[in-house]
């Protein structure tokens, strides 16, 4: 009697909580309908009220078709007795869970989860174009590095003039010959090129400094209160501007400018005519303007590897900010919301937890009937119904033999006796042919 028992009152259990399973089947289709429809409307384009309407007929569709899902399954599955069938429903729900995250789930995680992930998305595309400002800075001041070789050489040049000038420390004459003039004009061509990179780093420092100030107004936006949507059409404004910004300071670089500089040095240098006074002075002005020429090309090569350098690092990749939508941006940043989705996931697959405990429930049910006999499973409710439908069909035959009609008896007739001939059978042939006429 105790598996008897334990079967009846699980299927009482049952029977009483089927009003609370309808209830929770309906409240999660409604929640998740609602969270569709604030999911749905951040993809839609249009006016007002066509978004309304879409975004509600959309929803209340979801909202339909998983209560209908949920309550197939949760009566089906849980009857099913062999384990084809079985496989083949629950191959059914895992299909039909997959398109219920399809059309729902993602929705959800995007109205709940959707404005974080576009701030995320701004956030991440700052820190890109931070990186590249800071590194269209950096090629751009890299000549700068070359400055102090550059004045280095200006200053030696110089020097030499004023010792060959003052005490003909190069040839032995002082005065100012045809090796002073030379070395004063090397001289006075690393002062341009020096005077032309310091020039360069009034123009970079500018133009950085406006970078920052779009860059600042980007961090304002990325974590400003309000709706993401108008800070996010604000930052692509600002990002535009940035990536001009970072576009001149490429072009600003002048390291090839330097390269090309530091090339005629070698390229275009040319000596004066030695005017010594005698042929021996000549020669030795001759010697050291040779000299001089030997130097300025070992200087002009030095910096033209220098500059080239500067311009063999990797130049800043154009970049184009793409505003994303919220269910976009949760999609894409789905490993950063992972709490979001369970959520939002749960909200639609919770049922299929229902289902399983359904089906555990009517299994443990069937296993305590197996074992009982047929009077165990009767009910005192079965046993009432079965003596009112034994009384009716009583009364239907009591009923059947009333409306019958009795007979009606026949009057005695008296038996005709036969005649002596009719019933005797001749024993011979003679006999016979002797009655026959």
């Amino acid at each position: 009697m105790s598996n008897a028992s334990a079967a009846r009152n699980l299927r009482a259990q049952i029977d009483q909580i089927q009003p609370m399973t309808r209830f929770v089947l309906a409240t999660l289709a409604v929640a998740s309908g609602v969270y569709t429809y604030l999911g749905v409307r951040s993809l839609l384009d249009g006016s007002a009220t066509l978004v309304f309407f879409s975004a509600i007929i959309y929803s209340a569709a979801v909202s339909v078709g998983i209560y209908g899902f949920w309550s197939y399954l949760i009566r089906f599955v849980p009857e099913m007795r062999d384990a084809a069938s079985r496989l083949v429903l629950m191959g059914v729900m895992a299909l039909g869970c997959l398109m219920i995250v399809a059309m729902s789930s993602w929705l959800n995680a995007a109205a709940l989860a959707g404005s974080a992930a576009v701030e995320q998305h701004l956030a991440e595309t700052l820190e890109d174009y931070t990186g590249d400002l800071d590194q269209a800075h950096g090629n751009a001041l890299g000549a700068l590095s070359l400055l102090p070789d550059i004045q280095r050489a200006s200053d030696r040049f110089a020097r030499l003039a004023d010792d060959e000038r003052q005490s003909g420390a190069l040839t032995g004459t002082s005065g100012s010959g045809s090796v002073v003039q030379l070395l004063t004009q090397m001289s006075a061509q690393m002062d341009e090129l020096h005077a032309t990179i310091l020039n360069s780093r009034d123009t970079v420092s500018t133009l950085f400094e406006e970078g920052q100030q779009h860059l600042a107004t980007m961090r304002g936006l990325v974590s400003a209160p309000g709706p993401v949507q108008p800070r996010s059409d604000r930052f692509a404004e600002e990002a535009v501007a940035l990536a001009g910004v970072i576009a001149s300071l490429e072009q600003t670089s002048i390291a090839p400018s330097v390269a090309r500089a530091a090339s005629d040095l070698s390229a275009g240098f040319i000596a004066p005519v030695a005017d010594g006074s005698n042929a021996e002075l000549a020669g030795r002005q001759d010697q050291v303007m040779a000299t001089v020429r030997e130097s300025v090309a070992a200087q002009s090569r030095a910096l033209r590897i220098a500059a080239e350098e500067i311009m063999a690092q990797p130049q800043v990749a154009e970049r184009r900010y793409v505003p994303l939508s919220a269910a976009e941006a949760v999609l894409r940043y789905a490993s950063s919301f992972l709490p979001s989705w369970a959520g939002a996931i749960s909200i639609d697959l919770l049922p299929a937890v229902l289902v399983g405990i359904m089906s555990v429930v009517y299994a443990s049910i069937r296993r305590d009937e197996v074992v009982m006999s047929d009077a165990e499973r009767l009910t005192a409710a079965d046993l009432l119904r079965s003596l009112d439908v034994q009384r009716a069909l009583v009364a239907r035959q009591e009923n059947a033999r009333t409306d019958m009609p009795e007979p009606v008896p026949q009057p005695d007739s008296p038996a005709e006796e036969p005649s002596p001939g009719q019933n005797v059978t001749p024993l011979s042939l003679t006999e016979r042919k002797r009655q026959e006429p």
